[in-house]
């Protein structure tokens, strides 16, 4: 049966459109049509005049839902996560590793193939933040060691079979030899927690990374006269930056400066979601260390942030309120469309253009999520 999505406004690759109908059919969009030109044996989901765009897409979510997924890195673990935040609006994610061995590294990227494999819905691949980053840039990670990134990590961090690879590293702490391995394994070499030189930077960015993991956080800050990691992010125009948009990692003037250098192209708006998104609890254990949410982060016992206890649909809102932005199809790029670039999906996700998966959101003209949709069929809380 053809479902048919109508009666509200719809962000397409041309902009905002109304009087147009969303046709789909099999978890797939088959195209728009005018609203009266919608075939009538179809099953008619009224849109009440809100806004329709492509469901958000997450490349960094360390859990949701009450699970960890360096604690649970198993196809349930991951259901639980993806379920979690497919509430939200996401319906796409990277589920994210941060640093530990790489056995249990190995176990994660088995669980991401079996997920795949098995057609958990919104796990699109796996992210590996660290354990090649560096010790001054940690953050909240807290690895035993530091180990150096050599041919049995680059073998391992390159096996999944289904889906993307993202790893996390800093410059300083790897060789470009090793860098280029990963990229010419097809994984997506990103930059963060990083203590580098603009010129480190820029000579990993040569050797092919494409991203900067969450843009200011936990790397060398832009100075006048050595640009760091953030100068090298806000300079180079080819690669992606994430961006915590949660009204606590990043100031909302300095996400206006990101904006402002980058664009809207290349900014992908992401959580860094911990255990408690879509979970009442209001404190998770993080390799030993006791870890309490409040008002949307979350923090370590001496204060380190220590990811985020927000949500995507909260995430969008509050960066077109600080990007004093009403503009629903720059909303759709940072929210999904750029991610989609960014992983390679763009056939499969991120945009309402035929043959694309019918993942959706519905928000009002504030950008509040009312509901989602993946595979044409409404997430059910």
């Amino acid at each position: 049966m053809i479902t048919a999505f109508g009666h509200g406004r719809i962000v397409t690759a041309q902009g905002l459109v109304r009087g147009q109908s969303v046709l789909c059919q099999n978890g797939r969009i088959l195209g728009l049509v005018a609203d009266d030109a919608v075939p009538g044996d179809a099953m008619r989901v009224d849109l009440g005049g809100g806004v329709l765009m492509p469901g958000y897409l997450d490349v960094q979510v360390n859990g949701g839902g009450g699970v960890l997924f360096n604690d649970a890195p198993t196809v349930e673990g991951l259901r639980a996560i993806a379920h979690a935040h497919a509430r939200f609006g996401t319906t796409g994610l990277m589920p994210t590793i941060i640093s530990t061995d790489i056995a249990s590294i190995g176990k994660a990227i088995a669980a991401v193939d079996e997920a795949i494999a098995y057609g958990v819905p919104g796990i699109l691949g796996i992210h590996i933040e660290g354990p090649y980053l560096s010790p001054k840039r940690r953050g909240i990670h807290n690895p035993t060691t530091f180990p150096p990134l050599d041919d049995e990590a680059v073998r391992i961090l390159s096996s999944l079979q289904h889906g993307k690879t993202m790893v996390t590293l800093a410059p300083e702490t790897v060789s470009l030899a090793a860098v280029k391995q990963l990229v010419a394994a097809g994984v997506i070499v990103c930059i963060g927690h990083s203590d580098a030189s603009y010129d480190e930077t820029q000579a990993v960015l040569r050797a092919g990374a494409r991203g900067f993991t969450h843009l200011f956080n936990a790397m060398s800050p832009l100075q006048t006269r050595t640009p760091g990691v953030v100068g090298a992010a806000l300079d180079d125009e080819e690669s992606w930056c994430g961006i915590i948009t949660d009204g606590h990692h990043v100031h909302p003037a300095a996400l206006r400066v990101a904006y402002a250098c980058r664009g809207d192209d290349k900014l992908m708006l992401v959580t860094d979601a911990m255990p408690p998104v879509g979970s009442t609890q209001k404190s998770f254990v993080l390799q030993g260390r006791t870890i309490r949410a409040e008002n949307g982060l979350c923090l370590g016992p001496d204060g380190t942030l220590a990811g985020s206890a927000t949500d995507m649909a909260t995430v969008v809102r509050k960066a077109m309120e600080f990007l004093r932005i009403n503009d629903f199809a720059i909303a759709a790029k940072l929210s999904s469309g750029n991610a989609a670039a960014f992983l390679g999906l763009t056939r499969e996700t991120g945009s309402i253009t035929a043959g694309a998966r019918a993942d959706f959101v519905l928000v009002d003209d504030a950008f509040n999520l009312q509901c989602s949709f993946a595979g044409g069929v409404l997430h059910n809380a």
